[in-house]
């Protein structure tokens, strides 16, 4: 098949179109430099280009809380922009399936543990990423309406904390795992931490969630939603000293209060995606931190030798 996939470069996509291509697909993957899918007409000759028969839309802005912080407006827009974008020209261009991923922000900030699919609307998001999790969930809205008015075959998933090798490990916009791993890589006496470590997470590991995207492309066309994850919950502290441990950092972990904690707790009802799909996340968080730290400090190796 012609396969188009945005964020086809980045993080969670590059495993995705290893996968794609390992399959025999012909894949598109478009670079940012080259088309800015928040411009209309970048989005319009992208899809004249690719002429694809599926897409998988993961391009997105996203951060972990301080990026949400300092960019609210950004990501709203931003993500709201690709998202209707790639609804409308994937309508225009006869596409047979879009698979579009979601996020676990999108939950309210008191969903019961574990999130139901249903609890997707019974209340507003965490504040820091709201306007990022509000901008994607329009998303959800906009391609069930396609698929009632015209037909598209537009399915949405909930992928839980994904975490892994070639993640974003930049102190300023990464998400908690790979901000811990270079924070306690670092050395010294003492890592500071955001919070005070109660929160919990569920993490999964980027190749799982690459596998369950291509499980879904061809085994699900539901109008509803998907969480896709481990169904397993870890507090942030429990993840600092297990990060701690499996890096070796011999100092002192010091939470600083004064920051936000981000949502109370995330945990997903995986229920569905096991009887719809016949699919479990196969990677233990342990060995995931294992395998993600060991590419990290493969790619600090080889950027130290140049």
């Amino acid at each position: 098949m012609r396969v188009l996939v945005t964020g086809g470069a980045g993080f969670l996509g590059s495993f995705l179109v290893e996968r794609l291509e390992g399959r025999g697909d012909e894949v598109v993957v478009p670079r940012r430099a080259d088309y800015d899918l928040t411009r209309w007409d970048d989005a319009e000759r992208l899809f004249a280009s690719a002429r694809p028969e599926l897409v998988f839309h993961l391009a997105a802005e996203v951060g972990g809380i301080g990026a949400n912080r300092a960019n609210p407006g950004r990501y709203w827009f931003s993500n709201l922009m690709m998202g209707a974008h790639v609804l409308e020209l994937s309508r225009l261009c006869g596409v047979s399936k879009l698979v579009v991923a979601g996020t676990v922000c999108a939950y309210p900030k008191f969903t019961p543990t574990p999130f139901s699919e249903d609890d997707l609307w019974n209340g507003y998001p965490e504040e820091t990423n709201a306007p990022y999790g509000v901008a994607k969930k329009s998303i959800l809205v906009g391609a069930q309406a396609y698929r009632e008015q015209y037909g598209l075959n537009a399915i949405y998933l909930l992928p839980a904390n994904l975490y892994g090798p070639r993640d974003n490990f930049d102190l300023e916009s990464s998400h908690v795992v790979p901000a811990l791993i270079r924070k306690f890589l670092a050395g010294g006496d003492r890592v500071v931490l955001w919070g005070d470590g109660s929160p919990t997470r569920e993490f999964l590991y980027v190749e799982d969630a690459a596998d369950a995207l291509l499980l879904a492309a061809s085994q699900y066309s539901g109008a509803g939603p998907l969480n896709i994850g481990t169904g397993t919950e870890t507090g942030i502290g429990e993840l600092a000293e297990l990060v701690k441990e499996l890096t070796g950092f011999a100092g002192e972990i010091v939470w600083d209060t004064t920051m936000p904690n981000g949502q109370p707790r995330r945990r997903l009802d995986t229920t569905r995606a096991a009887e719809l799909l016949g699919w479990r996340a196969g990677t233990s968080l342990r060995e995931g931190l294992e395998r993600t730290i060991a590419w990290y400090l493969a790619e600090a190796s080889v950027h130290a030798g140049r």
